[in-house]
């Protein structure tokens, strides 16, 4: 674990994904009515659960619209969600403003070119291992799993790890 990226998440407060290619593994699955479903990785899952226990607020900011994202986003508890915004630095002002936080107080975690004006503002920018090689080699960090594939829990883990609430969380579980 790099100390650097351990430093930059001590003081996280928030938490924001991107969905496709973080959360999922980047493939869209279209039905012949047009709908379309996901794949999410349960270990990400209980990563963000015990992220929002520790007392990290979350947020999800997608380029895309659809109902599982909100139903994924019920389901894990994460209290802010945003779909269908490309415009991500001007929805984590928006949140910023409303939740009266600094960018160094936010972590991000991406994968593809949309996602880099967070990942390069925020106190903790990370990509996945699967994300773009620009954004990887822009991001304060990369996780070493792909997107939907355990990269979200790594970066939860990362953070609670530098905050000191993980082995709580781990131990609870003994």
């Amino acid at each position: 674990m790099h100390e650097h990226l351990l430093q930059r998440a001590r003081d996280i407060r928030l938490a924001i994904f991107d969905v496709d290619g973080v959360l999922t593994d980047g493939r869209l699955y279209f039905l012949t009515d047009g709908s379309e479903f996901k794949t999410f990785n349960t270990l990400d899952g209980h990563g963000i659960k015990m992220l929002i226990n520790s007392g990290v607020r979350t947020a999800i900011i997608s380029g895309r619209k659809t109902p599982v994202v909100e139903r994924r986003a019920q389901n894990l508890g994460i209290q802010h969600l945003y779909q269908g915004r490309e415009d991500k630095l001007v929805v984590l002002d928006e949140l910023l403003a409303e939740l009266g936080l600094s960018y160094s107080e936010v972590a991000y975690l991406g994968d593809d070119l949309p996602d880099l004006p967070v990942i390069r503002r925020v106190g903790l920018g990370m990509a996945v291992a699967s994300a773009d090689t620009f954004v990887r080699e822009h991001a304060h960090g990369v996780t070493q799993a792909r997107g939907g594939e355990g990269a979200a829990r790594e970066f939860c883990e990362l953070i609670m790890r530098a905050q000191g609430t993980l082995a709580a969380a781990q131990n609870a579980y003994l």
